[in-house]
């Protein structure tokens, strides 16, 4: 299984890729956004409420108003990440709702995002363009809006998380005013454009990624992951459609992550956000493909699944790490400490600084890191065990890791070392992160409100490609049968 570091092209085994950080990041005052109180029901927890709107607000607060940019790391100097953007413009949709901010600010950020993305330049060159072939970098210079750096690629996967923010909005602003008649045009015209054959260098596989200096990246998506995404949306193309191969050969590769692991019978991906982020934007309950069929279990199952396997892990707590119990728990990818070897109470600790972190089938990447995204993002799949883990999170240690955009990205209560640090600082608790990351708080506040409402699943629901892409893949069942989608 192959994982890319957030800041790196490089494709590296799942678990050890090293950090790299850079300027530069623009913040929109706290005070520009509505303050609302969401209705309150005995089934929504105050913590689930507050975290909800915090969450909402890192994208509100952190975006770049000129070109709808958001950093993939705040507060502090960033490069955007595309892949936080696509979560945003999803967020817009659950602040209207909310109420936390109004359909008409929703609209002029939607607005100047997609514009951006709609006219940023293509190309192939080093460094003057933000995309390729209709993909874009995975990171942008959040003023400039072209390639940040040489180490970063056109990201499949990560265009397609924008997608999944553009396709979204393309569904949800459905009324007739010529703002919200511009948002779907622009939405079609930047999901048109995307080339999916170009990536196809292995077909019936997609390409990780291309970069100028290196070409296509050697590796493609295959076994189980986030990738899932990928896929659906290339073949639900109007213009570039890949064959319906590529799902079969997609799925070919799942018996490599098929079987046992926390006491549960599942397709593994050691970090959670694999299990979380293609299940952001569509609703898998009740729909089958045949590989589904075969295995009786539909994917959103199967996330379930891997929620019950890591929280099993945190309590045998192998390891022996500080603080994790059946309400402590979570692993994912996300920030650390430093990338540092001590001498620890049983055995020698690499502790790391942002990684992959995981438990699954032969996956174990775990220096003591919890991320709350893991448990948080997971609310869809497991609120009797989530809200748990939230709330004794926050009781345990406060302040130390919630602050006004929600809980911090990471901490380590195992982590006393003073050494040069990666990002956040030292706390008698342990290690405790300053930074919260786009790709992080995106699943917190969009998986509360599906769980709460269906809100962002039912949106989708009514995307015409969203639903092509399924049916092509092979999908039946549930609200596939009964949903009639927007033409």
């Amino acid at each position: 299984m192959m994982f890319f570091n957030r800041h790196a092209w490089l494709p590296v085994l799942l678990g050890t890729a090293l950090a790299l950080t850079a300027p530069i990041g623009l913040a929109r005052p706290s005070s520009e956004v509505a303050t609302a109180t969401p209705t309150q029901t005995p089934e929504v927890p105050a913590l689930v409420n507050d975290l909800e709107q915090r969450t909402f607000r890192f994208f509100w607060d952190s975006a770049n108003p000129v070109n709808g940019l958001i950093p993939d790391h705040y507060p502090g100097d960033s490069f955007s990440s595309i892949a936080a953007v696509g979560f945003g413009l999803t967020a817009y949709g659950v602040g209207v709702e909310r109420g936390y901010i109004s359909r008409e600010q929703a609209i002029e950020r939607t607005l100047a995002t997609l514009r951006f993305f709609d006219r940023s330049p293509q190309g192939d060159s080093e460094d003057d363009d933000a995309g390729y072939h209709g993909f874009y970098y995975h990171f942008l210079d959040m003023k400039s809006g072209k390639r940040f750096a040489r180490w970063t690629e056109v990201s499949t996967v990560d265009t397609t998380l924008l997608l999944g923010g553009v396709l979204f909005a393309q569904s949800y602003y459905d009324r007739d005013t010529p703002q919200e008649h511009e948002i779907r045009t622009l939405a079609d015209r930047i999901y048109r454009r995307v080339d999916w054959n170009w990536a196809q260098v292995r077909a019936p596989l997609i390409s990780m990624g291309w970069t100028p200096g290196g070409k296509f990246i050697p590796h493609d998506w295959e076994g189980y992951n986030e990738g899932m995404l990928v896929y659906v949306l290339a073949l639900g193309s109007p213009t570039h459609p890949v064959g319906s191969d590529a799902w079969t050969a997609w799925t070919s590769t799942y018996d490599r992550s098929w079987g046992q692991f926390g006491g549960q019978q599942l397709l593994n991906f050691g970090p959670l956000f694999g299990h979380q982020y293609s299940h952001v934007w569509i609703d898998f309950r009740g729909i089958r493909d045949a590989w589904n069929r075969k295995h009786d279990l539909d994917y959103f199952e199967n996330s379930r699944r891997a929620v019950l396997a890591q929280r099993a892990y945190a309590i045998a707590n192998p390891d022996g790490w500080r603080g994790y119990d059946k309400n402590v728990w979570g692993l994912t990818a996300s920030n650390g400490p430093a990338d540092v070897i001590v001498e620890g109470h049983r055995q020698r600790e690499h502790f790391r600084g942002y990684t992959a972190r995981g438990a699954g089938l032969g996956y174990h990447v775990d220096d003591g890191t919890i991320a709350p995204t893991a448990a948080a993002g997971s609310i869809a799949f497991a609120p009797e065990l989530v809200i748990p883990a939230l709330e004794t999170m926050k009781q345990r240690y406060g302040a130390d890791i919630y602050n006004e955009h929600g809980f911090v990205d990471a901490f380590n209560p195992s982590f006393h070392v003073h050494t040069p640090l990666r990002t956040g600082k030292l706390l008698p608790m342990g290690w405790v992160d300053s930074e919260q990351l786009g790709i992080d708080q995106g699943p917190i506040v969009l998986m509360i409100e599906n769980w709460r409402s269906d809100f962002v699943w039912n949106v989708m629901k009514k995307n015409p490609y969203i639903r092509k892409g399924l049916v092509r893949a092979g999908f039946e069942g549930g609200w596939l049968s009964t949903h009639t989608p927007a033409q």
